[in-house]
């Protein structure tokens, strides 16, 4: 499979910028023929995939703040639109990333070439609403720009939506938000993310070591951290466990909260670049999100055998019950007995734990990979199909459930 794969950042940084590195990684190894046009590259990538950066040559980088906000995403866009329309012929799919990907969309569609767009989190519009209501309930200012509601970039990123052949979404949760905002179960396309299985992996037996929970993120109001504070100093486990919470927190947030991050066992430990260490020392996540796309620190614990403690807003990978528990969004009561829980019943946590265990080399990033390569098949199936009959597409791999939205706080689809 000839795979064309726009990505509009530095491939192989933070965040969505490893993850992107991990697909390209698991798709050559897969055996895909990946031309990788990336605005730079912060990591190296395999020799079998083709790399031609478009905003960086050699060790030269165009500074991406001299463009603004959006320059360096339209930039990136026009230039790989460009370099497609002189490879028709030579690619079977595109995939594309948000804000970089308008025109090359419109001449992948224009050439008759499938695309998938990435959607590594729920519907931008859903996103904007849902964490300015928490906001607007806590009582702060949104702390991280990427949800501070911008028309242009909302404007943007509908647009490709409906350019787009299918949208790549990695849970339910995500595709449940684009079914709410009135998308055909047939445009979305399931995968999944993984974790790198020699970076997290479990460590010994803690059932004689004291209680902890702990908390990876960085955008404090979106993953609930207040939820996580209020339920852990609810639960007994707070009176002799302790609760470590790895990540930039904001100004205006510690002093909203400042009584609860300043009790004995909350210890705020700042950015952190032994997060694999810390879950292998812990207990259980707390991952209380209000809106997620695929939180890549479930399977990164589930992987290391600390059992996940999340919403139902994260991925459908965390089974209540069976390697995990599961709260409804917002539910710090819920979450509370979970913790609780646990913290009672060390021979239920050991269960969770050797679950995670047993099932954490289906859930790495070799199998995403399959995944991706096997959306990747239903898109150009369809797509095909879609061009010989002029009729609609198939549905693909989601179905929603009647009455049940992403808002709704429990979605399974």
């Amino acid at each position: 499979m000839r795979v064309l794969y726009s990505f509009p950042n530095k491939i192989g940084a933070a965040r969505i910028c490893y993850t992107a590195w991990e697909q390209v990684r698991g798709l050559a190894a897969a055996g895909a023929d990946v031309t990788l046009f990336p605005g730079a590259v912060s990591r190296p990538l395999p020799v079998n995939v083709t790399v031609r950066p478009t905003l960086a040559r050699g060790r030269l980088r165009l500074p991406y703040k001299l463009l603004g906000r959006m320059g360096p995403f339209v930039l990136h866009d026009r230039i790989v639109a460009r370099r497609l329309e002189k490879m028709a012929g030579q690619v079977d799919l595109v995939h594309c990333w948000p804000l970089g990907s308008l025109e090359t969309l419109k001449t992948a569609k224009r050439l008759g070439i499938p695309t998938v767009l990435e959607r590594p989190n729920a519907h931008t519009r859903f996103c904007y609403e849902a964490v300015a209501a928490e906001c607007r309930r806590i009582g702060v200012d949104t702390p991280h720009y990427d949800y501070k509601p911008n028309l242009k970039v909302l404007e943007r990123e509908e647009q490709e939506f409906e350019e787009a052949f299918c949208l790549l979404c990695p849970s339910d949760f995500t595709a449940q938000s684009f079914i709410d905002k009135g998308f055909q179960s047939d445009k979305l396309l399931q995968h999944a993310y993984g974790f790198n299985e020699s970076v997290y992996v479990p460590g010994e037996s803690r059932s004689e070591e004291k209680f902890t929970a702990l908390f990876v993120g960085v955008d404090a109001v979106r993953k609930g951290l207040h939820t996580a504070l209020e339920a852990w100093l609810s639960s007994p486990a707070s009176r002799d466990g302790q609760f470590l919470v790895a990540g930039e927190i904001s100004a205006e947030y510690k002093k909203r909260f400042a009584a609860q991050l300043s009790q004995p066992s909350v210890t705020l430990l700042g950015h952190r670049n032994d997060v694999p260490a810390l879950m292998r020392n812990a207990d259980v996540l707390l991952m209380p999100s209000i809106e997620e796309g695929f939180a890549l620190v479930c399977v990164e614990a589930l992987g290391s055998g600390c059992v996940p403690l999340v919403s139902a807003a994260c991925s459908e990978i965390c089974r209540n019950m069976q390697n995990s528990l599961v709260h409804a969004v917002g539910d710090s009561g819920a979450l509370a007995r979970h913790i609780t829980m646990l913290y009672q019943d060390r021979s239920l946590l050991r269960q969770f734990r050797d679950e995670c265990i047993r099932q954490r080399l289906n859930y790495t990033w070799t199998a995403a990979a399959l995944k991706l390569l096997a959306a990747y098949k239903v898109a150009i199936e369809s797509h095909t199909s879609a061009e010989d009959t002029s009729m609609s597409r198939p549905v693909a791999q989601i179905v929603p459930q009647p009455g049940v939205s992403a808002a709704s706080r429990g979605v399974r689809i």
